[in-house]
């Protein structure tokens, strides 16, 4: 039998390469109503993906079939980065004609979100616990999504971190080939490099057109979220963007 050599014992492991993310992996710990909210109720709305390396990525051979996951064929409505649950309950009750699917990493969250849920019986929302941006690229099938909303993300202040950004070319080209055509894409952020940043980004990729050039309009549906209302408490205006796939 072969003996590893000392130098081959002390060799580096090799180390796995992880994606860039755009959003910090908080403590997943629940306190006890969030425990008891998920083992109650994640079975109702929680859909299971395959994950890759990391707990929150996602599977290359992952799959959603958006009527069978829904049981009913319906306009598809997507959210990353539904947080706990406050604008995605509202919408799921302004839209019942419609399916919709949240992602977000954030365990302790959705199970805030699965309470929230129940509470209002609410039954046209689905929600899978891992990064949006990987699932929407690698599990819904192209042309199915009829709007998506990216509310407030993460706007990385720091130059070095810009890539970690939600919003870049590559996500932007992913979204033009998921939305069916003249599907939506809806953004808000509170932060005005941030906003600069999309709206560049948004307006260079082909397959999307800009809807309301030169103003920012507030959605009339889009709830005024705690979030929102920090950021306008400390005086920071709310920029909406609305794009359109061409």
């Amino acid at each position: 039998m072969h003996q590893p050599s000392e130098s081959e014992s002390r060799a580096p492991s090799p180390r796995i390469q992880r994606d860039v993310v755009s959003y910090v992996r908080r403590s997943a710990r629940m306190n006890p109503s969030q425990q008891r909210a998920w083992e109650a109720l994640h079975h109702r709305w929680v859909v299971d993906l395959p994950a890759a390396q990391r707990v929150t990525s996602v599977a290359p051979e992952a799959r959603i079939d958006p009527p069978s996951l829904f049981g009913r064929q319906a306009p598809l409505l997507v959210e990353i980065g539904s947080g706990n649950g406050q604008a995605l309950a509202d919408l799921a009750r302004r839209f019942p004609e419609a399916n919709l699917l949240a992602f977000e990493v954030f365990q302790p969250a959705v199970a805030s979100t699965l309470s929230t849920l129940e509470r209002a019986g609410i039954s046209n929302v689905r929600i899978v616990v891992a990064d949006g941006s990987q699932a929407l690229a690698a599990a819904l099938p192209d042309g199915c999504v009829a709007e998506l909303w990216t509310f407030f993300p993460d706007p990385w202040h720091k130059t070095r971190h810009h890539k970690r950004r939600l919003v870049n070319p590559t996500f932007a080209a992913t979204v033009g080939r998921k939305l069916v055509p003249g599907g939506t894409w809806r953004l808000a952020t509170d932060w005005a490099d941030y906003a600069e940043h999309m709206l560049a980004v948004l307006e260079a990729e082909p397959s999307l057109v800009n809807t309301q050039p030169g103003s920012s309009l507030r959605w009339e549906h889009r709830p005024i979220t705690k979030y929102e209302a920090r950021g306008l408490a400390a005086g920071r205006p709310i920029v909406d963007l609305c794009f359109r796939r061409a």
